[in-house]
């Protein structure tokens, strides 16, 4: 994981850049300035800007009308922008009930800000509520167990969560 101080180090909007690239070259051989135009709802000069920015922190390697590549730097980081967004996304989704639209847009925007250490025990709960569910006996304790221990109670319907630290 990409420590906290690197995180913050980029924007929310240059994080909102390098994730864009990573999704869109998920599968493909290249990435364009005009479909991360519009991917993020920008225009073209606007895109061209981040990525000079972006470049120039060697997070992206981009010449002028060509593709476009994350550096090993800059897919550490966008890898960890993803992982934040989906752990966010399936909280809200999952352990709130909110529709799918609604927590991709509030995961965006909250992917940028949140501490290492409320993310670390966000997908911590994520992972043992679809183990444990909410409605079931002694939920609180069997929590803290979870926590406290890194593996989950006994009498929880799924094991394969990963043991962490």
């Amino acid at each position: 994981m990409v420590k906290q101080e690197a995180q913050r180090e980029q924007t929310a909007s240059m994080e909102d850049y390098l994730e864009a690239i990573a999704n869109l070259g998920e599968g493909r051989k290249v990435v364009r300035v005009k479909q991360i135009s519009e991917m993020l709802g920008v225009k073209m000069p606007s895109v061209t800007s981040a990525l000079k920015k972006l470049s120039e922190r060697e997070l992206v390697e981009h010449e002028r009308y060509g593709h476009i590549k994350l550096t090993p730097e800059g897919d550490k980081v966008a890898r960890d922008v993803i992982r934040r967004h989906k752990a966010l996304t399936r909280f809200f989704a999952q352990a709130l009930g909110i529709n799918k639209e609604t927590a991709e847009e509030d995961a965006c925007k909250i992917e940028h800000v949140i501490s290492s250490l409320s993310m670390e025990r966000l997908v911590k709960f994520v992972e043992f509520i679809e183990a444990c569910p909410l409605g079931s006996a002694n939920f609180p304790s069997r929590y803290e167990y979870y926590l406290e221990h890194g593996e989950l109670p006994r009498d929880c319907s799924k094991r394969s969560v990963r043991k962490r630290k």
